[in-house]
């Protein structure tokens, strides 16, 4: 895989290569249990900022996702800033559900937005 050709800050990136990346959801529970990408990892913001995330993969990139881009941009500065090699999802879950991408909700029904 070469980071080169894969646009990390797009949802339709991301989603045409969710085995080779580390997929960080950073919203609040309620927005999570609402609709999440299957395979994806939640760390809240806070948490993030507070220094969790140090078991993730060094040796596989990370895109980072929330509802609109804005605290999944901070949580990325933040990874990155550990040396991670982190991308902001551009647009979050709303770009991502306005693309058609598959999410869910826990129980397996329709996700959404939250």
């Amino acid at each position: 895989m070469s980071d080169t050709t894969i646009d990390l800050s797009s949802p339709k990136g991301v989603f045409e290569h969710l085995d080779d990346v580390q997929l960080v959801d950073c919203r609040e529970p309620y927005e999570w249990e609402a609709g999440r990408v299957d395979g994806a990892i939640h760390i809240q913001l806070n948490a993030i900022m507070a220094g969790a995330g140090s078991d993730l993969d060094h040796g596989k990139p990370i895109a980072v996702i929330c509802r609109s881009g804005n605290r999944s941009e901070l949580a990325t500065m933040m990874l990155q800033a550990r040396g991670f090699d982190a991308h902001n999802v551009e647009g979050g879950m709303e770009a991502w559900a306005r693309e058609g991408l598959p999410f869910s909700a826990p129980d397996g029904s329709e996700g959404r937005v939250a």
